[in-house]
C-alpha cells in the first residue's frame, strides 16, 4: 500500500506492522481482509456509506456469471493498450473489484508490471474486493477526495462511478489517461419494460469533457438471456433502480422467471490535456 496518503494531513503513508502511518503519527489500521479505511465522513453524516451488503452480493453473483464479460474484455484491452510497466492504475469507485481484479490479471498476462489501486466509499464492497484479489491495493475513500498524491497515476478508471473532474485531473499525471464506462440509451431496456408501467430510456450526455481529449470510443451492444429469477433479481439489485422501486413494481420483478434484456455500454479513453 505504498501509494496512499494521509486523508488528514496529506503526508505519505508508510506501512508499519498492521497499520498505515504518516510522519505526523496519524494511523489507519489495515483490516483483516486487507483494505484500509481512509474515508473521513462529514459531521452529522450517517455511519453507512456506499453500497450495502445486499447490493455488493448481488453484483458479485451476477458479474461472476459472465454476463458482462464482453464489457470487461473491452475495458481490459483499453487498459493494456495505454499502460506500461511501472505505471499506477487507479480504479476510482471500484466496487467489489470484479473489473479491477480482471484488469490486474490482464496486465499480468501481458507482462505489464503495474500497481493497481482501488478506492470505493463502501466498506462492504472493499471487503469483498480484498477477498477476491490480494494483489490489489484498496482503500475506503470517496472519489471526491482520493487519498493519493497529485499527478501520481497514469491511468484512472471510472466504471459507472460518480465523476469528479477536479480530483481526476489532480491525481492523473501529465498526459494521463482516463477510461470511462457509461450505460447507453437502451441499457437494460428489457428489464425496465418488465418492471415499470412507464419505463424511460437513459439520457446520454455529450462525450466531450473539459480538461480532456477523447482518444477513442467503443460501443458494446448485446441482448443477454437471464434464465432464472435469481439472476434477474441480482441484476436489478445491483442497479440504482432497486431502492427507488415501489411495491407494485417489485411484485412484477418477483414474478419474472426468465428475461431477455438489452445491454449497451460505451467505453471511452481520454487523455488529460491541462
Amino acid at each position: 500500500m505504498k501509494h496512499f496518503v494521509c486523508p488528514v494531513c496529506g503526508e505519505k503513508l508508510i506501512k508499519y506492522e498492521k497499520s498505515l502511518v504518516c510522519s505526523k503519527k496519524h494511523s489507519f489500521d489495515i483490516s483483516k481482509e486487507g483494505y484500509v479505511n481512509l474515508f473521513i465522513p462529514k459531521k452529522n453524516s450517517s455511519g453507512n456509506h456506499g453500497d450495502d451488503k445486499l447490493m455488493v452480493r448481488a453484483r458479485r453473483d451476477f458479474l461472476n456469471k459472465g454476463y458482462y464479460s464482453p464489457l470487461m474484455q473491452q475495458v481490459c484491452d483499453f487498459v493494456c493498450r495505454y499502460t506500461k510497466s511501472g505505471d499506477v492504475v487507479l480504479d476510482a469507485g471500484c466496487g467489489e473489484c470484479w473489473y479491477t481484479s480482471n484488469i490486474q490479471q490482464a496486465l499480468e498476462t501481458a507482462e505489464i508490471q503495474a500497481d493497481i489501486i482501488g478506492v470505493d466509499i463502501s466498506k462492504n464492497a472493499l471487503a469483498a474486493g480484498a477477498k477476491r484479489n490480494k494483489k490489489l491495493q484498496l482503500a475506503v475513500a470517496s472519489v471526491f477526495n482520493i487519498p493519493v498524491e497529485n499527478e501520481s497515476c497514469q491511468i484512472l478508471l471510472n466504471l459507472f462511478a460518480p465523476y469528479s473532474k477536479e480530483e481526476t485531473l489532480r491525481v492523473l499525471k501529465k498526459d494521463g489517461i482516463m477510461i470511462l464506462v457509461i450505460p447507453l440509451e437502451n441499457h437494460l431496456w428489457g428489464l425496465k419494460k418488465a418492471v415499470y408501467p412507464k419505463p424511460y430510456k437513459n439520457e446520454v450526455k455529450s462525450w466531450e469533457l473539459d480538461g480532456f481529449t477523447m482518444l477513442e470510443k467503443q460501443e458494446i451492444r448485446s441482448i443477454i438471456h437471464l434464465p432464472c429469477s435469481e439472476d434477474i433479481k441480482n441484476l436489478f439489485a445491483m442497479t440504482p433502480y432497486y431502492y427507488k422501486t415501489g411495491a407494485d413494481d417489485q411484485k412484477r420483478l418477483e414474478s419474472l422467471t426468465e428475461l431477455d434484456t438489452e445491454t449497451e455500454f460505451a467505453v471511452i479513453a481520454y487523455r488529460k490535456n491541462i
